[in-house]
């Protein structure tokens, strides 16, 4: 297994309303560029063989959208991407890419988290290849806050051993036999997952976890914009 036979699928198919844009959530400015363009360039940097990118179903917006965003000139997907139509959900658009992709290991990424690192992706390839009874290795973060269950969302039900409990991320990296197996379940399966190794697991797949170096955040609010930007910037 190799970082060149890696085939990396970028899931950008997210609407940007909880961001206040009118652009796709991908596609939403950060630091002067598409949001997704970060992951783009970790990903090349890293090495993988092939980038597919689930793109918003609708297709991309008008260069006057993006010139009103404060992204002059428009988008065009760099050179050797491939672009595929996403789905209604994360799932969805994850079997798209799969289904243009060819490589193996595949590697899913959230394109909303725009501070991968080339060695984070590596670091995931690599637990993969190292462990040859892994369906899939998980980029995660280990809680630093007390949780506690509640099943009414008003009374503790329970608290949890901290000690125990992971802050999952991506890239998640996959045995293509796995994750084609998983993103060929019925829609409804799919819209119902939260993350695609959850999937895995539920059919037997032993996931590892790869803990994540650096902040991995995942942009969802204006205020996740700002501190985004500012980690790029250091």
């Amino acid at each position: 297994m190799s970082l060149a036979a890696t085939s990396a699928l970028l899931v950008a198919a997210g609407k940007g309303e909880r961001l206040g844009s009118t652009l796709p959530k991908a596609l939403v400015p950060l630091a002067g560029r598409p949001m997704l363009e970060w992951s783009i360039e970790a990903l090349r940097a890293a090495g993988v063989g092939e980038i597919v990118v689930a793109l918003p179903a609708g297709g991309l917006p008008d260069r006057d959208a993006f010139e009103a965003a404060g992204l002059s000139g428009g988008f065009v997907l760099p050179d050797g991407c491939i672009a595929v139509p996403g789905g209604a959900e994360r799932s969805h658009s994850a079997r798209a890419a799969l289904a243009a992709s060819g490589g193996d290991p595949v590697l899913v990424h959230d394109a909303a988290r725009p501070l991968l690192t080339p060695e984070l992706v590596a670091a995931a390839v690599a637990a993969l290849d190292d462990d040859a009874e892994l369906a899939a290795a998980i980029v995660a973060a280990p809680v630093t806050d007390t949780i506690k269950r509640s099943g009414d969302g008003v009374h503790v039900d329970e608290t949890l051993v901290r000690s125990e409990l992971w802050a999952v991320q991506t890239p998640q990296v996959f045995r293509r036999a796995w994750l084609e197996r998983a993103l060929g379940l019925p829609d409804d399966v799919l819209a119902s997952a939260t993350d695609d190794a959850s999937i895995v697991e539920s059919l037997g797949g032993k996931v590892g976890l790869v803990p994540a170096t650096g902040p991995n955040m995942k942009v969802t609010t204006p205020h996740d914009l700002i501190v985004a930007e500012l980690l790029l910037g250091r």
